[in-house]
């Protein structure tokens, strides 16, 4: 019987984890008109057939909006998180190569953004941007670059040492150039497992904005505005209108967070025989 090592459990749980996600976004995507859907004939009801997890005061299914908040959460995680990490890249790469001026300039913007508190910034930038759909992906996209760029840096900082990167200098070969054919296919694991574990930072700090009311608008089936409708009738025993929801959102953030680590896992030859 064939043993099953660490690359091949990590491979299961990232297919397991990316499968279910993308399942999630699909089924969100496909029933956002019926998250809409009311209905006062059956509002009000427990979880059971045919509502799996209930209806709230308006007769809308909660399972079917858990998913298209869950969904819009998804992709704007997605585009968030692929836009910081591009950022990240892009400054932590500029920050090690184009001379002290620059690396101190990055470093002081870094050390800038996380002096400012967290949320604070998000609702700032958000706010400003008119919040809803584009100010959520922009707040966000703009307070999650940070520690990957620091970690780019670093890399980049290793790799100006090494003979090869040295030899291509010597030879004439531009700076960009050195950066793009050299230096980037030894970034782009880093860079792959960041942009991942980005996406779970971003998923609850969209729902945190929208649950205080800075973020997607109330018309709109996200967790966040699920959740905080959902505040006004706990006291009344219409527990499943917020643990149904908060339960998925964890639920997902986990597996984002098990998709990233076993990516990081497969990235690394050392785990090969884990």
């Amino acid at each position: 019987m064939r043993k099953v090592n660490g690359r091949m459990t990590a491979v299961l749980l990232f297919g397991l984890a990316v499968l279910f996600l993308g399942a999630v976004a699909a089924a969100g995507w496909a029933f956002s008109e019926e998250a809409l859907v009311t209905d006062f004939s059956r509002k009000n009801l427990g979880p059971g057939l045919p509502y799996l997890f209930g209806t709230d005061w308006m007769g809308r299914d909660m399972f079917v909006r858990t998913l298209t908040g869950l969904s819009m959460s998804i992709r704007i995680g997605i585009l968030a998180a692929g836009v910081s990490s591009v950022l990240a890249l892009f400054l932590g790469t500029l920050a090690a190569t184009m001379g002290r001026t620059v690396d101190a300039a990055v470093t002081w913007v870094i050390d800038l953004v996380m002096g400012i508190p967290h949320i604070l910034l998000l609702i700032l930038i958000s706010y400003a941007l008119g919040k809803g759909f584009k100010g959520v992906v922009v707040g966000v996209a703009l307070t999650h670059w940070t520690s990957l760029a620091r970690v780019i840096r670093g890399e980049v900082m290793q790799l100006k040492e090494a003979l090869y990167i040295r030899t291509a200098r010597k030879l004439g070969v531009s700076t960009w150039e050195i950066a793009w054919k050299h230096m980037f296919p030894h970034l782009f694991p880093q860079f792959l497992v960041g942009l991942i574990l980005t996406f779970p930072h971003a998923i609850l700090h969209e729902a945190s904005i929208t649950f205080l009311g800075f973020g997607l608008s109330p018309e709109q089936p996200a967790i966040g505005i699920i959740l905080s409708e959902s505040m006004k009738y706990l006291a009344m025993g219409r527990w499943w209108l917020a643990l149904f929801p908060g339960l998925f959102l964890v639920f997902t953030v986990m597996l984002f967070d098990v998709a990233g680590e076993s990516l990081r896992k497969l990235l690394d030859p050392g785990s090969a025989h884990v």
